[in-house]
């Protein structure tokens, strides 16, 4: 599969720690940098070690993944720490 992603060094770091994170679904990936699953899935395996990759791709396959937003619970919210500044399309204020 050959893809073309015009990512910047800090897109990728972001992109990546967003698919790590297990709060962050994928739909909010494509919002903010219009890349789908499957791309991410890409990023993911050419970017990461194999060990990692298989690792992170088993803990987004499990069946408690809420890496998918029809698959959330309502009960969760999004943690947002008060130190947080706000991002709106991928756009972050500057201090």
């Amino acid at each position: 599969m050959k893809t073309n992603f015009k990512l910047s060094i800090e897109e990728l770091d972001r992109v990546i720690e967003m698919a790590w994170e297990d709060r962050t679904p994928f739909e909010a990936i494509l919002f903010q940098f219009k890349l789908a699953e499957k791309d991410v899935i890409y990023l993911m395996r050419s970017n990461l070690k194999t060990g990692s990759f298989k690792r992170w791709r088993k803990r987004v396959n499990s069946g408690n993944s809420q890496k998918h937003l029809r698959k959330r619970l309502q009960s969760i919210d999004r943690f947002k720490c008060t130190r947080q500044k706000s991002i709106s399309n991928n756009k972050i204020s500057k201090r």
